[in-house]
C-alpha cells in the first residue's frame, strides 16, 4: 500500500524536513516538505540515499563476536552478557579509569541515544571519556564556558536578519550550517546580498560557499587568530568598539585593549597573507555595519591556536555591538533547552579537573582530548586503558595519526562497538551491537536545535520496525548499564528500582516530553505530534544575556587568563618564517554527498567522478612537473597516502586539500561499495602530537607534507 510519510533528514545537521513516499517497506521517493516551517522543502543530494543505510546489504542485523580473524552471530543475551562481564572484570582488575568510551558524531542525530549514553557514563565513572567534539568544535565550547559559563551556550549567526555576514574556515553551503542548523543556507545567502548585505569568506580555499558570498580572502592556514586580533586592534584604535548595554556586566576590557596593540593589520599581513588595508577595512566596514554577525567553525577551531580563534570570533562580535542583538550572533530558545537544563544540574562545563596520564592535557566537560588516545591505550602503568566502548564512531578515520590508532586497537583486551557497520574501527571490537537507523526510529533534534538559526521543532515518528534483529540505541544502553550494574553487585537493592531499570522504563519519549514541558515553549510531546511538519517558534530572541549568563560572577570576563596568557605565543607567530617552498600546508573539506566517513556504502552518493582527490594551485604543480588527474604521492610526519591530483586555482598558493572521511581501504571491514572506492585517509597524515594548546583539540589545519607525482 503506498503512502506519504513525514519524517527528518538526519545525514546532516541542517535536519531538514522529508517526505518519504513508502510502498510496503519500500521507499519510493524522498522530497523536502515544502510544508514544513524551518527547512521550507530544502534537501541536498545525501536526502536520497536516506533509505540506503536501512536496506544496506553490508549493515549489521544481529549482535557479532570476533572469533579469531571474523565476526560470528551470538545472541543479544550472550553479546551483553559478555560485555557487561569483561568490562566489569577490567574495570576491577585495573581501576575504573582503565574503560573508556568514545562517541562518534552520529550521536548528535539521536535523542534516545544521547540521554542513555549519558545514563552508562554515569555507570562507567571513568575519566577515559572521548569523542568527536575535540576534532571539531571543542575550542569553541571552551570559550563559550569561559565567557558565558556554560559549555553548550554557543551563540550562532542571526543569518536571516544579518547585514554583514563574516565567515572563517567554514563551508557552510557543503555542511548545510555546522554548530548553525540552517537549511536551506545558500538561499539564506542570496537574500543577504539580496537585501544590499555583504557575505565574506576568509579561507585558504576558495569554497563553494566563497563563490556565492561574491567576496573572499585567501588567507595562511592556522592564522586565524592573528586576523582577528588585527581586527580587534582596529576598533579599539579607532575607537569603534561599542559595548553598549554589555559594559554594564563585562570586565577585562582594558585588557583585552592592551592584547591586541602588538597585532596591528600591518603586523599581521605578512604572516596571514591578507593586506593590511583590507583588514582594516574589513574591520571598520563590520564594527560599522547595523547589523553583523562574525561566525568561525571547524577551520578555526582544528588549528593550533584554535581556542583564542574561537574566543576571539565572540570577542569581535561583543565588542562591536553585534552579539545577542537582532542581525547578529545570537542565543536559542530551543524548546528542549539542554542549555538550562544541565545548568539546573550543575552540569555547565569544568575545565582540567583532571588531565591525560601520558602527555597532561586537560580535560573539559568531562572528556579528554582524543589526540592522547592511542598513547593512553599503548602506555603500560596504572590507568592504562585496556577496554574501549565506541558508540557510532570511526575514530581510525575521523582522529589524528589514525594508523598509530588502529595498530594501539589491536592491543585492547576488550573492545565493544555499538554501530550499523563493521568498518575500520569496529572491526577490531571483540562484541558490535547493532542498532535501529534512521527511518526506523522516532527523531527530534535534542541537540542540533540548540544552534538553529530560527527556533523551531519537529518530533517525527518512526515508518519502518526495527531491520534483522536489530535493537533502539537506548535499549541497548540500558541493558548495558543495567547488566553492568547487576555484575559489580552493587547498585539499588530490592525495595529502590535500580536506576538503568528506571530509566528504562521511562523510556526516551516520557524524558522528552518532560524536558518540552519545562521548556522556554511550554510543549509538550503530543502537542508536537499534533504537528507533524513542526512548528515554528520564531526568530532569535535579543538580549538573552545576562540572564543567562552562568558564570559564577554572572558577569563576563571578556578577557580571560586562559586565553591572555597564550598571546605571547601567538606574537611568536608574526615572525615565524613561511615553510621552505618544498613543503605545503595542508588541510581538510567537507564534500556535499559525504558525512564524515559514514555514507560511502551508499553506491548513489560515491558515484560518478572520483572526489577524494587532492586539490592543488596550477603553480604548485606545475613546480613539481604534476598533471591534472596525475597520481601524487603526499607524505607528512606521520605517513603517506597516494591520490590523484586535481589542479585549481581555488587553492591558495603553497596550500593543498584532501576530504576528510576517506580511506576505506583497510583490511577486515565489510564495506563492499566503500572499499571500491577507498580514497585515502588524511588522518593517515595528520599528527596526534600537534594540538591546541589549550583545550587539546586536533591541529589539522597546515599540517606541513611534501607532495609529489607517483613515477610508473
Amino acid at each position: 500500500m503506498k503512502e506519504t510519510r513525514l519524517h527528518t533528514c538526519m545525514l546532516c545537521e541542517a535536519v531538514c524536513g522529508i517526505k518519504v513516499e513508502v510502498d510496503g517497506d519500500r521507499v519510493t521517493a524522498v522530497r523536502g516538505d515544502p510544508d514544513d516551517p524551518f527547512s521550507r522543502g530544502h534537501v541536498c543530494p545525501k536526502v536520497a540515499a536516506i533509505d540506503d543505510i536501512r536496506t544496506d546489504p553490508d549493515r549489521i542485523l544481529a549482535p557479532l563476536r570476533r572469533d579469531g580473524d571474523r565476526h560470528v552471530e551470538v545472541s543479544w543475551d550472550r553479546a551483553l552478557d559478555e560485555a557487561a562481564e569483561q568490562i566489569v572484570r577490567i574495570q576491577k582488575e585495573h581501576g575504573r579509569h582503565s574503560v573508556a568510551v568514545y562517541l562518534g558524531n552520529p550521536v548528535a542525530h539521536t535523542y534516545s541515544g544521547l540521554m542513555f549514553m549519558m545514563l552508562l557514563s554515569k555507570m562507567l565513572r571513568t575519566h577515559s571519556r572521548f569523542s568527536a567534539s575535540s576534532v571539531d568544535q571543542l575550542p569553541q565550547m571552551v570559550a563559550a564556558w569561559s565567557l558565558f559559563g556554560h559549555q553548550l551556550l554557543m551563540p550562532v549567526p542571526d543569518v536571516d536578519r544579518t547585514d554583514f555576514f563574516l565567515i572563517l574556515g567554514a563551508n557552510p553551503v557543503v555542511s548545510n550550517g555546522s554548530i548553525m542548523t540552517a537549511p536551506g543556507i545558500a538561499d539564506r545567502i542570496k537574500a543577504i546580498r539580496a537585501r544590499g548585505g555583504r557575505v565574506v569568506v576568509i579561507d585558504p580555499r576558495r569554497t563553494e560557499t566563497a563563490e556565492l558570498a561574491g567576496e573572499h580572502h585567501f588567507i595562511r592556514p592556522g592564522t586565524d587568530a592573528l586576523l582577528l586580533f588585527a581586527m580587534v586592534h582596529v576598533i579599539f584604535a579607532e575607537r569603534l568598539a561599542r559595548l553598549g548595554r554589555f559594559a554594564a556586566f563585562t570586565d577585562g576590557v582594558d585588557a583585552l585593549e592592551r592584547a591586541a596593540r602588538d597585532f596591528s593589520p600591518e603586523a599581521v599581513a605578512p604572516a596571514t597573507g591578507i593586506a593590511a588595508d583590507t583588514i582594516r577595512e574589513l574591520a571598520r566596514s563590520f564594527a560599522k555595519a547595523p547589523k553583523a554577525a562574525c561566525y568561525g567553525r571547524v577551520g578555526t577551531s582544528t588549528q593550533e591556536f584554535g581556542s583564542v580563534a574561537s574566543w576571539l570570533v565572540y570577542v569581535l562580535n561583543l565588542v562591536t555591538g553585534h552579539l545577542d542583538e537582532v542581525g547578529g550572533s545570537m542565543f536559542t530558545t530551543p524548546a528542549a533547552d539542554m542549555v538550562d537544563v544541565t545548568a539546573r544540574s550543575g552540569q555547565t562545563g569544568h575545565y582540567a579537573r583532571w588531565k591525560s596520564r601520558v602527555r597532561g592535557l586537560p580535560e573539559f566537560g568531562g572528556e579528554l582530548p582524543v589526540a592522547v588516545l592511542s598513547e593512553e591505550i599503548e602506555t603500560p602503568g596504572d590507568g592504562q586503558i585496556r577496554a574501549l566502548i565506541t558508540f557510532a564512531g570511526n575514530p581510525v578515520l575521523s582522529t589524528p595519526n589514525g594508523g598509530r590508532l588502529e595498530r594501539a586497537l589491536a592491543k585492547l583486551d576488550f573492545m565493544l562497538s555499538i554501530d550499523i557497520y563493521k568498518n575500520e574501527t569496529t572491526r577490531h571490537a571483540h562484541i558490535i551491537l547493532p542498532t535501529t537507523f534512521g527511518l526506523e526510529r522516532d527523531h527530534f533534534d535534542l541537540a542540533l536545535n540548540i544552534y538553529a538559526v530560527r527556533n523551531a521543532a519537529r518530533h517525527a515518528a518512526a515508518i519502518f520496525p526495527p531491520a534483522g534483529k536489530t535493537r533502539h540505541d537506548w535499549e541497548i544502553l540500558a541493558d548495558l548499564a543495567s547488566r553492568i550494574d547487576r555484575k559489580r553487585g552493587g547498585g539499588w537493592r530490592s525495595f529502590i528500582p535500580r536506576s538503568s531499570d528506571l530509566a528504562r522504563r521511562i523510556g526516551p519519549r516520557r524524558a522528552l516530553d518532560l524536558l518540552l514541558r519545562f521548556g522556554p515553549h511550554r510543549l509538550s510531546l503530543r502537542a508536537l505530534e499534533k504537528q507533524p511538519h513542526g512548528i515554528d517558534l520564531g526568530a532569535l530572541r535579543p538580549e538573552q544575556l545576562p540572564r543567562r549568563l552562568f558564570t559564577r560572577t554572572k558577569r563576563i570576563d571578556i578577557a580571560p587568563a586562559l586565553f591572555l596568557d597564550q598571546v605571547p605565543v601567538l606574537a611568536k607567530r608574526l615572525t615565524r618564517s613561511a615553510p621552505p617552498e618544498e613543503r605545503l600546508e595542508l588541510i581538510s573539506r567537507r564534500q556535499l554527498r559525504s558525512n564524515n566517513s559514514w555514507m560511502h556504502n551508499s553506491l548513489r552518493l560515491v558515484k560518478g567522478r572520483e572526489r577524494c582527490t587532492l586539490l592543488m594551485h596550477p603553480d604548485d604543480a606545475a613546480a613539481r612537473g604534476i598533471a591534472d588527474g596525475a597520481e601524487v604521492s603526499v607524505r607528512s610526519s606521520v605517513g603517506a597516502v597516494v591520490a590523484k591530483a586535481e589542479i585549481s586555482d581555488e587553492m591558495a598558493r603553497g596550500v593543498v586539500s584532501l576530504p576528510h572521511g576517506w580511506g576505506h581501504d583497510r583490511r577486515g571491514i565489510d564495506l563492499r561499495i566503500a572499499s571500491a572506492h577507498a580514497g585515502a585517509s588524511v588522518n593517515d597524515l595528520t599528527e596526534e602530537l600537534s594540538v591546541d594548546a589549550i583545550s587539546g583539540n586536533a591541529s589539522f589545519s597546515g599540517v606541513h607534507v611534501a607532495v609529489e607525482a607517483v613515477r610508473p
